[in-house]
């Protein structure tokens, strides 16, 4: 009878060693998940891109300012990745419309993506 109370508590405790073990694989493999995702799928990083793409080229003023309002709501938002803009050469920050002037054109270029592929800088000149 002592034998078996013996054998029940030590298969008990191997069932309980492999339920933990268990729970730290899965706990792991979920955490790595986390780490491996960059928290926008590539459909996601296109629509995003999108936004600022359609203002590529030679553009009217009042669009270069279009452009950096999109940029400023863009980076309000806190899910988004903060997007730089460059006016006339140099950074602007904090980012406003106040070095673009509407009578004239300006060309606008993306020149920088992120490793994950979406736009970080655009350059107004």
């Amino acid at each position: 009878m002592e034998n078996a109370s013996k054998a029940l508590i030590i298969a008990g405790a191997i069932l309980l060693a492999i339920l933990l073990i268990s729970l730290g694989i899965l706990i792991f493999s979920q955490a790595q998940d986390t780490v491996n995702n960059s928290g926008m799928s590539q459909a996601e990083i296109t629509a995003f891109n999108n936004k600022f793409l359609k203002y590529e080229g030679t553009q009217k003023g009042s669009v270069a300012k279009s452009l950096v309002n999109e940029v400023i709501a863009s980076n309000a938002d806190e899910t988004t990745p903060d997007i730089s803009v460059n006016i006339n050469g140099s950074e602007v920050n904090p980012i406003t419309t106040s070095g673009i002037d509407t009578k004239k054109e300006y060309t606008i270029t993306i020149s920088d993506y992120s490793e994950e592929g979406y736009v970080s800088e655009i350059t107004i000149k």
